[in-house]
């Protein structure tokens, strides 16, 4: 018998104790990711449409176009990749996957569950979430929803490190701004070439707004809509679920900002301004 074995026999006798050791908890099987066993059951929405694209990159500008679409409905960013579910106790988990559920599967009810309700609400035809995180998990949200539609909204690398730049000046440097930028412009790339859709640029759409909407209307097989043009004032413009500045409150297509010169574009950002085609 060990010094600590006879130490804990005494302490039970003595004073009514006993130390036990803490078993660590097996931990939970791994989520597989996968599509919707019965897509007829399993899914309220119907061709959901995704803006993906870098942060500062005028998605909030072109949701507030969608939006003014008779048949989309484009509110501020909804970050439901975000929101998860838990079993609590191992009981729930067990009737759960007795039900053919696991935990991604209950994640992606939910999330299609709060995009149909807002949908609903809206009595629109098709919903359009641009939130730019997205893209960090495109392949999720084309697993959740196997007949989404995704839209990519690129711009001059630079204008956007500078953009996020003057967003917060008081949070980030230039080069953090730029930095940070990179990672959002390496995800939407990665999500172009994983993924089929309609790639637009910012410029295009601020020089040729109705173009540009013609095209995106195509590509999702509706007809045009003029309201697009002249879209008014956005339903929500809220800080922190989007651009909430002048040029977007204006309720009109503004000018984008003059493009950089090579010699100002940032060396960490040089790759990518040829890889989109802007060197």
């Amino acid at each position: 018998m060990t010094w600590q074995t006879k130490l804990n026999s005494a302490l039970g006798r003595y004073a009514g104790v006993r130390f036990e050791r803490v078993r660590k908890a097996a931990p939970p099987p791994e989520s597989t990711v996968r599509p919707p066993a019965d897509p007829a059951t399993d899914r309220l929405l119907t061709e959901p449409v995704f803006i993906l694209s870098p942060v500062r990159s005028g998605s909030t500008l072109l949701r507030a176009m969608l939006d003014a679409h008779p048949l989309l409905h484009a509110p501020h960013e909804l970050h439901v990749r975000r929101l998860s579910v838990g079993f609590g106790t191992p009981l729930a988990r067990k009737a759960m996957e007795a039900l053919g559920h696991n935990q991604a599967d209950l994640e992606h009810l939910l999330w299609d569950r709060v995009l149909h309700r807002e949908l609903v609400r809206s009595g629109k035809r098709h919903i359009v979430d641009k939130t730019p995180a997205n893209s960090f998990a495109y392949q999720r949200i084309a697993t959740c929803w196997p007949d989404a539609r995704f839209v990519f909204l690129l711009r001059h690398p630079a204008s956007i490190a500078t953009s996020w730049y003057e967003a917060g000046p008081d949070k980030r440097t230039r080069a953090e701004a730029a930095a940070d930028a990179l990672r959002y412009m390496k995800a939407v790339q990665r999500a172009q070439k994983g993924l089929t859709g309609l790639t637009v640029r910012y410029e295009s759409l601020t020089a040729d707004p109705e173009r540009e909407t013609r095209a995106i209307c195509e590509f999702l097989s509706i007809p045009w809509a003029p309201e697009m043009l002249d879209y008014g004032q956005p339903g929500v413009i809220r800080k922190g679920l989007g651009d909430w500045q002048d040029k977007i409150r204006s309720g009109t297509v503004q000018p984008g900002r003059d493009l950089p010169a090579p010699e100002e574009i940032p060396e960490i950002l040089k790759p990518m301004c040829r890889s989109w085609g802007y060197l």
